[in-house]
């Protein structure tokens, strides 16, 4: 049974991911889970907050191709992935792994 989240929270958490700086932390923080369904939530959730077709629009992609991809059972490419970040003003990067 899923249980409704609180609106504060989805207002609070699409107001932060606005921010380049916060949404990188959480993008960041959720790659630490090493959960490839946890990043997917999050693309998602940073996409949402930026607008699905403003996203889709600076993306180069069509809304529902967006949809489809950070959808719960998407499967985005790298390069799909590699547009919706860049589309929000975030790029990838990689450091290495600590100890």
């Amino acid at each position: 049974m899923s249980t409704p989240r609180d609106r504060s929270y989805d207002d609070y958490l699409n107001k932060a991911l606005t921010d380049p700086g916060e949404a990188a932390a959480y993008v960041e923080a959720v790659m630490e889970l090493d959960e490839p369904a946890a990043l997917l939530v999050a693309l998602r959730h940073v996409a949402k907050a930026h607008g699905m077709a403003e996203v889709a629009r600076r993306a180069d992609m069509g809304d529902k191709s967006l949809f489809r991809a950070v959808s719960e059972s998407g499967n985005p490419t790298l390069t799909t992935v590699h547009k919706v970040l860049h589309a929000v003003g975030l790029r990838l990067s990689v450091v290495p792994a600590k100890a």
